[in-house]
């Protein structure tokens, strides 16, 4: 994940700051990042055996994670061991990020100057946040709001309607009408009387030629990134949740809705109203039938359909042994 353009860090914090109890050490803590992203002043996250091999080699200085799976982290790493691993990251990560937890609404939100965006068309009543750089070529459609530090590409086609925030959009993207980029995603810790919110700290990022139908959400990501690949489209009304990563060249049709943190390899194929749990990998080259329901990785250059979805010719051969 790069730095942080959307929101302001605090810190840095002592251990003892962060965790009562720990060892106190000369050296802060920076900021809060994934496995494969965190250096020696930052401190991470270890919560599922799944992510093993990236703890093997992560280069953080700090990790929360669990007594069973400490095992696997670097000596080099302070282990902080703890009951619920994303109950602390949550307070850890709202203690950085503060106003990361809500999305509260762009104080710096005004009609777009046209001598600081001379090759850019806007529509009526288009509001722009500040330090938003949008390029050459491009068109913002009407009662599009685009807030602080967003990023836009050259020659790309905004809708109306449009809301784009916590965001870093490539050349030539279509994204249509209705379409909600960059928002918060649905992440708290269940606690008797009062839920705690997951704070969301990452951003999404549109690579070039990527199309979103009209109505999608794409939520940013909570510590790393969503990110979608060059070239792929998205039909109308399709849901992508935090931290998921989307290959190049995907077709994804419509009300497909992805869990958060899954991986997606590159050509995949989804048929409308298809729904992928979190934390799985998909493999490049694979095609998932519509209406299915994935819920374990899949391998490259599958076929599968059914829920929850099996490789198509056990499911056309379970269909023939019901007739």
């Amino acid at each position: 994940m790069s730095k942080n353009i959307f929101f302001k860090r605090k810190g840095p914090f002592k251990i003892q700051e962060l965790f009562k109890g720990q060892e106190s050490k000369s050296l802060k803590i920076t900021d809060i990042k994934t496995l494969d992203n965190a250096n020696k002043s930052e401190i991470s996250f270890f919560d599922s055996i799944k992510y093993k091999d990236i703890a093997l080699t992560t280069k953080a200085g700090f990790c929360i994670t669990t007594d069973k799976l400490k095992m696997y982290l670097p000596t080099a790493c302070t282990k902080i061991v703890v009951k619920s691993v994303l109950f602390e990251v949550a307070k850890v990560a709202n203690k950085f990020y503060p106003e990361s937890d809500i999305d509260y609404p762009d104080k710096t939100l005004l009609k777009p100057k046209l001598s600081k965006y001379p090759k850019v068309k806007f529509g009526n009543n288009v509001l722009v946040g500040k330090n938003v750089r949008i390029g050459k070529s491009s068109i913002v459609g009407s009662n599009t709001i685009i807030e602080h530090d967003v990023i836009i590409g050259s020659n790309c086609v905004i809708g109306s309607q449009v809301m784009i925030k916590n965001s870093i959009i490539g050349d030539q993207v279509v994204i249509q009408d209705g379409c909600k980029i960059g928002l918060k995603g649905f992440g708290f810790i269940p606690l008797k009387g009062k839920n705690f919110r997951f704070p969301h700290v990452g951003k999404v990022i549109l690579k070039d030629n990527v199309e979103l139908g009209a109505s999608c959400t794409i939520d940013r990501g909570s510590v790393g990134d969503t990110i979608i690949g060059e070239n792929t489209f998205l039909d109308n009304q399709v849901h992508m949740a935090h931290n998921v990563k989307l290959g190049k060249n995907c077709m994804i049709a419509g009300q497909v809705g992805f869990a958060g943190s899954s991986i997606l390899g590159d050509n995949v194929s989804i048929g409308g109203q298809a729904g992928v749990s979190g934390h799985l990998k998909v493999g490049n080259n694979v095609k998932i039938g519509g209406g299915s329901g994935v819920v374990k990785d899949i391998e490259d250059n599958s076929v599968v359909m059914g829920y929850p979805a099996v490789p198509l010719k056990e499911f056309l051969k379970k269909g023939k042994d019901v007739e």
